[in-house]
């Protein structure tokens, strides 16, 4: 079960405007990283669904979170079902990303009120999913939906949106600064270098 209220996980993506996202096979390496993104100030975490057994490694990540890093709100990334979805938020994952819109996963999120940030890449995919219930969307894959300029065009019919750029905007650091202040949260890939023991 989650320990962090929907409300408060999307308040914090906003306010904090930047969330790192990672995927470690290795739990104690996975331990390292969160402790570091904590360290470094941000409240926001998502681990990504991308190897053989990443929920055993999420499951026992989120139990040392609780301890550890109790202030880091852990959630999963690169979910792209119900099942998942579920599998994710019964080890107490307290949001899912995807990289599309699915509505499956979308009723199984607010079934639970867990916030979920499906990927978009257009204007329409983008209100069917706030529709279902999505209070952010993230832009996927960034750079080649259209960048910066796709986003500052959608807001503009659109301000009520809340929009999450993703890692491919490398090169786009402006955006941090203006986006925020017109309603962006940023993803970034946690770049960590570890030694290998």
């Amino acid at each position: 079960m989650a320990r962090f209220r929907r409300l408060e996980v999307l308040h914090t993506m906003i306010q904090g405007g930047l969330v790192p996202v990672f995927y470690h096979q290795d739990l104690e390496a996975a331990k390292k990283i969160a402790k570091a993104v904590a360290d470094g100030g941000s409240r926001v975490l998502e681990f990504t669904n991308r190897g053989d057994f990443a929920h055993e490694v999420f499951s026992e990540l989120i139990k040392w979170c609780e301890k550890e890093t109790p202030e880091l709100i852990l959630g999963a990334g690169s979910v792209i079902d119900q099942g998942t979805a579920a599998l994710y938020m019964n080890s107490g994952a307290n949001f899912i990303v995807a990289p599309f819109f699915n509505k499956e996963v979308a009723k199984v999120c607010n079934r639970r009120k867990i916030a979920y940030v499906p990927g978009c890449g257009s204007a329409a995919e983008i209100s069917q999913a706030e529709e279902y219930g999505a209070e952010i969307c993230k832009i996927f894959p960034g750079a080649e939906v259209g960048g910066s300029e796709f986003v500052k065009n959608l807001l503009a019919p659109m301000p009520w949106s809340y929009i999450m750029p993703t890692a491919a905007w490398r090169g786009q650091r402006n955006l941090s600064q203006n986006g925020l202040k017109q309603g962006w949260c940023v993803s970034e890939w946690v770049l960590l270098l570890l030694p290998r023991n």
